[in-house]
């Protein structure tokens, strides 16, 4: 091995420790208190070495947020190649987003921290780009789901396009996670099970879609079957 080649190594695995160990303090201590010279001490580094791989703690977010993102996105792309139709498919992004989120909840708060303007904008473009560029994937491949349910007469466009189409289960799913972040708020308004309004509220937009087979969100019997049945073929 290569003086070069052994360097990259040592970064790589540097980079992954620093990340790893940030992962935990966020756990154990918190978003907002992390501190890159606290997160460097925790490593037994200086923290200028922590800065030669992030340059700045918004950076370090950024990079977090896209290490756990590529699990997301794998899910995602699992879903939309399972041998069921359209419209089931739309309604397991839905699920899977849930599942993934209940599995790792730090994340989903980072995610949400990482999008806010203060984040996002002081981050640097090469970050910015690297977390973009795991989302292409997946976006084509919600989109060939959309695609294919236009091209079968399955739901009509209208005067959305295919992204559009495929925003509003995602906007559905995101917004009642960042509810289920504010502690009380959803017992306030007497919600007592989010993750059924989740589904309900995702089989209620789609049936808005006119997203064929429509499906009859008043059987809860058939929503919970559904349910098993994509936790047992997808997420088990």
């Amino acid at each position: 091995m290569g003086t070069q080649e052994r360097r990259q190594r040592e970064f790589a695995a540097r980079e992954l420790l620093f990340l790893d160990t940030a992962r935990r303090l966020i756990r154990e201590e918190g978003l907002l208190t992390l501190q890159m010279a606290r997160l460097a001490r925790a490593c037994d580094y200086a923290t200028g070495t922590l800065y030669q791989h992030f340059a700045s703690k918004e950076d370090l977010l950024v990079a977090l947020a896209t290490q756990r993102l590529k699990e997301h996105c794998a899910l995602f792309c699992k879903v939309t190649a399972w041998p069921a139709g359209t419209r089931e498919r739309m309604f397991a992004l839905t699920v899977a987003d849930e599942y993934f989120s209940r599995r790792h909840p730090t994340y989903t708060r980072l995610m949400q921290y990482v999008f806010t303007e203060v984040v996002w904008e002081t981050a640097s473009e090469q970050r910015r780009s690297a977390l973009s560029d795991e989302l292409k994937p997946v976006v084509a491949a919600i989109s060939g789901v959309v695609e294919q349910a236009v091209a079968a007469g399955e739901v009509q466009p209208g005067i959305l396009s295919t992204h559009e189409l495929m925003l509003g289960p995602w906007a559905v799913c995101h917004g009642m996670q960042s509810l289920m972040q504010s502690r009380g708020l959803l017992n306030q308004l007497s919600i007592d099970a989010p993750r059924r309004s989740i589904y309900v509220h995702s089989q209620v937009l789609l049936n808005g879609l006119g997203w064929h087979p429509v499906f009859d969100v008043s059987d809860q019997a058939a929503l919970n079957a559904l349910v098993e049945r994509i936790e047992k073929e997808l997420l088990a």
